[in-house]
C-alpha cells in the first residue's frame, strides 16, 4: 500500500455477508480513516473479478449454496490466491473461513475443494449445531484480549500444522472439534468462526490488519470508548447463566 492510502475489499456480499458480517468491512474503514488513512473500499460482486492489487480482503458468512457458488467462483476467478501470494491480508469468517482453508463439505453432502489458503479441513458435524456467545484466549503471539463473538454454524474445523489456532475456547465451541480451539491463521491469512461482527467486539484485531498492511508495530491511538462499551457489555451478558 501506498503511505497514505489503504485498499480494502470486500468479497462477493452478495452471496457472502450473512449475521451482519459487512459490519467488519465499515469497522476496519473507520479505524484507517481514524489514522489519518484514505480508503479505496471495493465492494466486489460474485460477477466481477477479485481485484489483486488490494491490501486487506474481507469474506464474510453464508448459506451452504451460496457458499459452495462463492467457492466455485473464486477457484476460477484466482484474483484472490494472487493477491495472498503478493502478500495481502485476509480475513474470513464462517463459511467464508472454510471456503479459505483446503476443503470443507458442500450443501450437495460432497467434499469440495477450497483455496487452500489457510491449512484448515471443515467437515460437518454430527451433533448439536454450535450456537451462542464465545469467549476465548487469543493466541498468545498475537498479543491480543480475549476474543468475543457470535457462533453459529454446523462445521468443524480441523487445523493442520502449517496453521495455528487463532484462539482456545472458554465459552463456546469453536471449531467445533471438542479440542478447544477457535480459528486458526497463518501469516497474513486469518479465519474465525465469529460473528458480532467480530471486528466490532475486537477492535484491536481490526488494527492487527491495519499493523500488517501498513508493516508497522504501532499505531497512533483512537478513541475506543465505544468499542470497549460494547466488549464489556457482551462478555458480562456471555458469563450469565442461562
Amino acid at each position: 500500500m501506498s503511505d497514505n492510502s489503504l485498499r480494502l475489499v470486500w468479497v462477493y456480499p452478495d452471496l457472502l455477508s450473512t449475521y451482519g458480517d459487512q459490519g467488519n468491512a465499515l469497522v476496519v474503514e473507520r479505524r484507517a480513516r481514524q489514522r489519518g488513512l484514505q480508503v479505496e473500499r471495493y465492494d466486489v460482486r460474485s460477477d466481477q473479478p477479485v481485484p489483486t492489487s488490494g491490501d486487506i480482503y474481507l469474506i464474510g458468512g453464508g448459506e451452504d449454496r451460496p457458499q459452495r457458488l462463492a467457492a466455485e467462483r473464486l477457484r476460477r476467478d484466482g484474483g484472490l490466491q494472487r493477491a495472498v501470494g503478493n502478500g495481502a491480508i485476509v480475513f474470513s469468517v464462517c463459511a467464508g473461513y472454510q471456503i479459505i482453508g483446503n476443503e470443507f463439505i458442500n450443501d450437495l453432502g460432497q467434499r469440495e475443494p477450497g483455496l487452500g489458503l489457510l491449512d484448515v479441513v471443515s467437515t460437518r458435524g454430527e451433533g448439536e449445531r454450535c450456537v451462542g456467545d464465545v469467549l476465548a484466549d487469543m493466541d498468545p503471539q498475537l498479543g491480543l484480549p480475549p476474543l468475543t463473538g457470535f457462533e453459529n454454524h454446523q462445521g468443524v474445523t480441523h487445523v493442520g500444522p502449517n496453521a495455528r489456532p487463532l484462539a482456545r475456547v472458554t465459552l463456546g465451541r469453536g471449531n467445533g472439534t471438542g479440542d478447544g480451539t477457535e480459528g486458526a491463521y497463518n501469516g497474513t491469512v486469518f479465519g474465525t468462526y465469529m460473528h458480532g461482527p467480530v471486528l466490532a467486539r475486537n477492535p484491536l484485531i481490526a488494527d492487527l490488519l491495519l499493523k500488517l498492511a501498513l508493516d508497522v508495530n504501532a499505531l497512533p491511538p483512537t478513541d475506543d470508548r465505544w468499542y470497549e462499551a460494547l466488549r464489556a457489555e457482551r462478555i458480562h451478558a456471555a458469563q450469565q447463566p442461562a
